[in-house]
């Protein structure tokens, strides 16, 4: 199976962007870039030295549903004539209405996030819906766990591997043992939990962390040989919050500005999302105690 790894240029603070050719048929492109003028160039210019055209490809296949890594998504499949595109259900990032926002707003008043934070968070991110474009609900078709999308040569089974978001899905290739796996597993940093509603229960929190960790377990148990992320090289071969919980008790919010007191814009939202991974997780352990008072969570040492 041929597998192509293709770097694209992002407007994000992560960088360049891995997106991953099988150039077999079924013609199949892993992730797309974000829709930018920068990533469509040179995701034309890696397709014509891999000799395959744009209209060529048949499916369309997520990791995930970050502008990043779905944002060329419509164009493509439109381009290519209707390719099928593939994400799981659990993903809404390539929905109308990407952020759920109602849902988020009442999950970040629940950490402790000031109203103006909150605001100023929604206002961030409209402006990066820009870089992708939604999908209706008939267009576009479900990854199955432990389903395998086919080729003329092999396969590449799917593992749902939730996380960094609830609907994130990796794939293997056990002929060789290599997995594609999108932002779940990264060379030099370690994936952001992101706060998000619970697909299953919009009104709870997914237990972003637990389940990452769970996911990393499957990967490892799958023994790869070699794991091409979706961000920096492939790779070959928790952190802890208790200290940060006083008794007298503290928000998420102000944990994840003890944790990240320089961030900014983007990064807050991000910082606020680590730090409710940590918490929620920590609580799940019974390490630290936590109660609902002035309609937001507080959290104190068990």
């Amino acid at each position: 199976m041929r597998i192509v790894p293709i770097s694209l240029p992002t407007p994000f603070y992560i960088g360049p962007v891995n997106v991953y050719l099988i150039a077999e048929d079924p013609i199949t492109l892993i992730d797309t870039g974000p829709k930018t003028k920068e990533a469509t160039e040179a995701l034309r210019e890696a397709l014509i030295k891999a000799r395959v055209r744009v209209s060529d490809i048949r499916r369309i296949v997520l990791t995930h549903a970050h502008e990043d890594h779905c944002g060329l998504a419509r164009a493509l499949r439109d381009e290519a004539k209707n390719a099928e595109v593939l994400v799981h259900e659990w993903e809404t990032g390539h929905r109308v209405g990407r952020l759920e926002y109602e849902e988020h707003r009442k999950l970040l008043a629940r950490a402790g996030v000031p109203d103006a934070e909150i605001e100023g968070m929604r206002k961030m991110y409209e402006g990066v819906r820009k870089y992708a474009d939604s999908f209706a609900e008939n267009e576009y078709g479900p990854l199955w766990d432990e389903s395998e999308l086919q080729f003329e040569t092999g396969a590449l089974r799917i593992i749902h591997t939730p996380g960094h978001t609830p609907g994130s899905c990796s794939f293997l290739r056990e002929a060789d043992r290599t997995v594609i796996a999108g932002d779940c597993v990264l060379k030099r940093i370690t994936p952001n939990p992101v706060l998000s509603p619970d697909p299953i229960d919009p009104t709870k929190r997914f237990p972003s962390l637990a389940e990452y960790l769970v996911s990393l377990a499957r990967l490892r148990s799958c023994s790869p040989t070699l794991v091409h992320g979706g961000h920096g090289g492939p790779v070959h071969d928790f952190e802890e919050v208790i200290k940060l919980v006083p008794k007298a008790g503290v928000s998420a919010w102000d944990v994840s500005r003890a944790m990240f007191p320089e961030t900014d814009d983007v990064h807050r939202f991000l910082a606020v999302s680590e730090a409710v991974a940590h918490l929620d997780l920590a609580h799940s352990e019974g390490r630290i105690a936590v109660e609902f008072a002035g309609g937001r969570e507080v959290y104190r040492r068990a």
